[in-house]
């Protein structure tokens, strides 16, 4: 069996895995949430050689794993708040991530800190030292300046020539550092998800637990309104912002991050990330980051949320007019709420404490429940891997399970190889970045016509809303369009991509059929 027939998910592998469930199979974990920390978890617990099941009420990624600012951080902002722990572990699995998990998914981003007349002097100079204690920090972690070259000063016209559209007056010069960057953050949650597919894990999305004990999960299966009890040795709650619902012995303050995206055209392209800071604070930013689909984010706010937690976080006027107001102080020409081209937001789960959520540690925490549950919680989306290798360390003192050594620090995920072999993958080079050496497949297995672009300005093609049916898991056209590729996040690219992700998901589900009518013939010639 192909790397790729091993690691796909669709739904004829996931209608025959959860109906083994149905029958009585035990699995030694039961993971709920299928964000980066359950599928983390998942596949750190498959590779150990438990036998694991992984579900989730709507999708791979529906959650807070894909409203990041998708930087793979290396820790300056918790240095700068004097966590030395949690600071070394984000530079260690930064360098995890970009070195062997997921280089393709990874690159190093410049960030430019310009010093313009709304910066007090005291902010550049705490900040160009928290930037030389980072490159410190990222020598002591093992990064090679290879992956993410080194800090340097700019004068204001070398700034202005990397970033035109920076405001001229009162600019006095820039920092310069680097830092890393995933393509998308949903893809990385995919890889997991097929990574541990892979390593036997049986992943199961639209298979909501309405109700958990230590060994048990009530089930209903939202695609056929059944209702199952799926059994398992351990139990973990891994539902991020949502963990309170199913362990009401835990408390998180979850705190909201809101994101505009904005073309790259008003920054006359963009290459550099921006790290704006914001008047009047002496350690807090907003961030503007290209990204490769031609569109750049500005974020991020901190605010708290209170009362019921949404599945899909709202984006209030309020955000917009802060990211904006920070943004304008530093640009020539200002940026319009006209200019806007969407936005999201995404909830952290932030463990309950005093003071602003913005000065909550991200530091993550394995909690026991009075019903045997294990909760995670916490973190961040940069050391997902270690907070999975945690879980399961947990698992293996507390519950007795017969786990091995964890692998995943050495662990490519499906399309991942060294930088260099990567370059020679016969692919276009967005491809690559997205599917590293899975992209010729992506390309070979669809028809000519499904290979250009299906939306005017976006460069997404109908190959990758094919491969995402039968390889990724997708069930729907939310999928496609909001999760294995990130078009919903501009209306009119939605709008444009509709009919052809109608069309392919139509074609997978008859492709589907005939695959599930002709085992099912077999078996009955089989039998006889």
């Amino acid at each position: 069996m192909s790397d790729a027939a091993r690691t796909s998910l669709n739904a004829s592998r996931r209608d025959r895995e959860l109906a083994e469930l149905a029958a009585g199979e035990v699995v030694d974990v039961l993971v709920v949430g299928l964000g980066v920390t359950g599928a983390g978890v998942a596949l750190d617990a498959a590779t150990r050689g438990l036998s694991v099941a992984a579900i989730d009420a709507h999708d791979l990624a529906f959650g807070t794993s894909r409203w990041s600012s998708k930087l793979v951080h290396g820790g300056l902002r918790y240095l700068a708040k004097g966590e030395l722990g949690v600071a070394y572990e984000s530079a260690v699995e930064r360098g995890v991530l970009m070195a062997r998990t997921a280089p393709h998914l990874t690159r190093a981003l410049a960030m430019m800190l310009p010093a313009t007349a709304y910066t007090a002097p005291l902010t550049i100079g705490l900040a160009g030292a928290g930037l030389r204690a980072g490159d410190l920090l990222r020598a002591v972690a093992g990064t090679r300046r290879a992956i993410l070259p080194g800090v340097r000063s700019l004068s204001a016209a070398e700034a202005r020539g990397m970033v035109p559209a920076l405001r001229s007056g009162g600019l006095r010069g820039a920092r310069l550092s680097w830092d890393g960057q995933l393509c998308d953050d949903a893809r990385l949650v995919t890889g997991l998800a097929r990574a541990a597919a892979g390593a036997g894990a049986k992943v199961l999305t639209r298979c909501r637990a309405t109700e958990l004990t230590g060994d048990a999960a009530a089930v209903l299966d939202t695609l056929t309104g059944a209702r199952h009890t799926v059994r398992a040795r351990a139990v973990v709650n891994a539902t991020g912002v949502w963990a309170g619902q199913l362990a009401p012995d835990i408390t998180l303050r979850p705190s909201r991050g809101t994101h505009l995206v904005l073309p790259s055209s008003l920054f006359g392209g963009l290459w550099t990330g921006l790290t704006i800071p914001v008047p009047g604070e002496l350690s807090r930013f907003v961030i503007v980051l290209p990204q490769a689909d031609g569109l750049v984010y500005v974020g991020l706010t901190d605010e708290p949320v209170d009362g019921p937690v949404p599945d899909v976080p709202e984006v209030p006027e309020s955000d917009v007019d802060f990211l904006l107001d920070v943004l304008n102080s530093a640009l020539e020409t200002p940026v319009r709420r006209t200019d806007v081209l969407g936005a999201f937001a995404g909830l952290r789960p932030l463990m309950a404490a005093g003071g602003r959520t913005a000065d909550i540690s991200r530091r993550h925490a394995v909690i026991q429940g009075h019903d045997g549950v294990l909760t995670v919680v916490g973190g961040k989306l940069t050391t997902y891997r270690r907070m999975a290798e945690d879980t399961v360390d947990v698992l293996a003192t507390r519950r007795g399970m017969n786990a091995g050594p964890c692998r995943t620090r050495d662990l490519p995920l499906p399309g991942a190889a060294p930088r260099d072999l990567l370059t020679r993958v016969p692919a276009p080079a967005r491809l690559i970045a997205r599917y590293g050496t899975e992209a010729p497949a992506v390309l070979a297995e669809a028809a000519p016509e499904l290979h250009a672009p299906i939306a005017p300005g976006s460069p997404v093609t109908g190959a990758e809303l094919q491969w995402a049916v039968r390889h990724e898991g997708a069930l729907d056209v939310d999928d496609l369009l909001d999760r294995r590729t990130r078009l919903g996040l501009v209306p009119h690219h939605r709008a444009a991509a509709l009919t052809t992700a109608e069309h392919v998901l139509n074609e997978g589900r008859a492709s589907s059929a005939r695959v599930s009518e002709t085992s099912s013939g077999c078996a009955q010639r089989s039998a006889l």
